[in-house]
């Protein structure tokens, strides 16, 4: 059993950066791939970006590549979402989720946080 929790949301101006983390729990971390995914009012949750468990391989979606970074700490159970650059469109729930194999997709992950809310202005 993974637990997770998001922090660092907030709002901001375009342009902007923020730092998302994500704190689990349980001694297995290390062993998931973790990932990110974002949920805008009236559209389907996304894939962000994920990270393979030792943090060799990571992966983004095309439409945050250059800006966001994704990067975790298996000694502090917490990975990180750095988001520079930000768009009004990336205004959206983020979700951290846990999974037992790599994959970008939604249903591959076992576990999911609650969501920290990202608004960026125009």
């Amino acid at each position: 059993q993974v637990q997770l929790a998001e922090s660092g949301g907030g709002l901001v101006q375009a342009g902007d950066s923020l730092r998302l983390s994500c704190a689990a729990s349980g001694r297995t971390f290390s062993s998931y791939t973790m990932g990110w995914f974002r949920q805008a009012p009236g559209k389907e949750r996304e894939f962000v970006a994920a990270i393979k468990w030792d943090g060799g391989s990571t992966y983004g979606a095309d439409s945050v590549k250059g800006r966001f970074t994704i990067s975790r700490d298996n000694a502090k159970n917490t990975m990180y979402l750095q988001m520079n650059s930000l768009k009004p469109e990336d205004t959206a729930v983020y979700y951290c989720a846990a999974a037992r194999t790599t994959s970008l997709r939604a249903y591959a992950y076992d576990y999911w946080g609650q969501g920290t809310q990202v608004t960026v202005s125009s």
